[in-house]
């Protein structure tokens, strides 16, 4: 039996669209995309967040993770960014973004500690805060959370420098110290966790300045909450102790 030309078309447009029905079904019609953004320091574990979290929850599509200085995140949301998940490394600039109308209440999340970041062989022979003022440091830039932290050490530490440059996240002070560009950083505990260039001294009067990260949805999106409600579950704050950040509990200096 001779099949028409215009037979010929209706089934060949029907196994088109088969197969788009077939290709559509790979993914969930109902899947959600959520946007985050959080603090350079969180990169690493936030990978790894970001990894389970989708295993858990294949509706859910993650559209990247911005990761940056916690105040250069918080002006991009403020200037209209698109982000369902703002994840800071202090409260001071979680309270920029809150007070500027955008956001629900913060969860404080994890904790971290300063240390001096110095080469493997600390050619400088650095030891204390104090060897500091007398070798070429880097420090984040002031208006940076971990900038911000810096300063309030060195203060009450009773120490003054001039660092040989200020940079606008911490991942860009532990690069410069890492590739022999400066005798140390002063950054974050879990910074130099796994960083097998470098070593970590722990400075006197660390303790007592603690920032604390605290992390809020933007929007009503309900893909965010379950993001938010994973990084302070059991397994969230599991990872973030691997990656040597401490318990939400702790109280930073804003």
């Amino acid at each position: 039996m001779r099949v028409t030309l215009a037979a010929r078309i209706l089934l060949a447009g029907t196994a088109a669209t088969l197969a788009l029905t077939s290709c559509s079904s790979d993914k969930p019609a109902d899947q959600q995309v959520i946007a985050v953004s959080a603090a350079a320091s969180l990169h690493e574990a936030f990978d790894q967040i970001a990894k389970e979290f989708q295993a858990e929850h294949p509706e859910v599509q993650i559209a990247g993770i911005n990761y940056d200085g916690s105040s250069t995140l918080a002006t991009q949301i403020v200037e209209g960014a698109d982000v369902d998940v703002f994840a800071s490394a202090d409260e001071r600039t979680m309270a920029e973004v809150t007070e500027a109308g955008f956001g629900h209440e913060p969860v404080i999340f994890a904790s971290n500690t300063l240390v001096i970041a110095v080469p493997k062989d600390n050619p400088a022979n650095i030891g204390s805060l104090s060897d500091l003022a007398g070798a070429s440091t880097v420090l984040c830039a002031a208006q940076v959370p971990c900038g911000n932290a810096s300063r309030q050490l060195l203060e009450n530490a009773g120490v003054e420098l001039k660092p040989v440059s200020e940079e606008q996240n911490v991942t860009a002070v532990v690069q410069k110290v890492a590739a022999g560009e400066a005798d140390a950083g002063l950054v974050y505990a879990s910074d130099v966790q796994d960083e097998p260039d470098l070593a970590a001294i722990v400075p006197e009067g660390a303790d007592e300045v603690v920032n604390s990260y605290p992390i809020a949805t933007l929007d009503e999106n309900p893909a965010a909450q379950e993001f938010l409600d994973f990084v302070i579950s059991e397994r969230g704050q599991e990872i973030l102790a691997e990656y040597g950040f401490g318990s939400g509990a702790a109280q930073g200096n804003g």
